[in-house]
């Protein structure tokens, strides 16, 4: 039996790439009693940030999350004499209008310290798999070119390497979040539109090579 590089062969590459909206957007929300100068609890803050986001439509028992793990709850020592006690959760919400919105009603609460953990895709595996269908269709394409040009033809595939390509980071891009968690109010109305999220780039890079009849 002959290795494929004992016969004639063509070699070549092609790639397929898109962007996409995310559809699965992680939040991270820190409550603290010293959002609100210590006249609110963790506690207090707590139950107010679970029926707010409740009233979004969002639910909690599946798209809200505890991120401390071994505690309800962290003590941070500031001063010999003041202890601070916080929470931080994880939220799921599937678009950016409803980020929006969560930013906007918890901030009116005292709870600013919300910042993006990272978003995803729920259809990426689909994705993926149209854009290398779409790749090697590409790679056939070249491959016959190229025969055509030397008077010969392509004949079936007999190699297949996936190539790795580089994934940039996704990002947040929005006005009013304030990362150090307290609500700054001189500052201007934030209105809960959709938010704009950096869209999902996904590329699939293919190495074909083909039988040259």
């Amino acid at each position: 039996t002959k290795n494929f590089i004992d016969q004639p062969y063509l070699e070549t590459s092609a790639e397929a790439d898109t962007l996409v909206i995310p559809d699965r957007i992680y939040l991270k929300i820190t409550i603290s009693e010293n959002d609100t100068k210590n006249k609110k609890s963790v506690e207090e803050l707590e139950n107010i940030m679970v029926q707010k986001l409740k009233n979004l439509g969002i639910d909690t028992n599946k798209q809200l999350l505890m991120n401390d793990l071994g505690s309800s709850y962290k003590k941070y020592v500031l001063k010999t004499t003041d202890v601070m006690k916080t929470k931080s959760y994880d939220l799921l919400v599937f678009d950016g209008l409803t980020a929006g919105k969560v930013i906007q009603e918890l901030e009116n609460e005292d709870i600013s310290n919300i910042q993006l953990l990272k978003t995803q895709h729920s259809q990426e595996e689909k994705i993926l798999a149209d854009l290398k269908r779409r790749a090697i269709i590409k790679a056939k394409k070249n491959a016959n070119n190229i025969a055509n040009a030397i008077g010969q033809k392509v004949g079936n595939a007999i190699f297949i390497k996936t190539l790795e390509i580089p994934q940039a980071n996704n990002q947040l891009m929005i006005r009013g979040i304030n990362t150090l968690g307290y609500s700054n109010k001189t500052q201007q109305e934030f209105e809960p539109a959709d938010l704009n999220f950096r869209k999902i780039g996904f590329s699939a890079s293919l190495s074909v090579t083909f039988k040259l009849e």
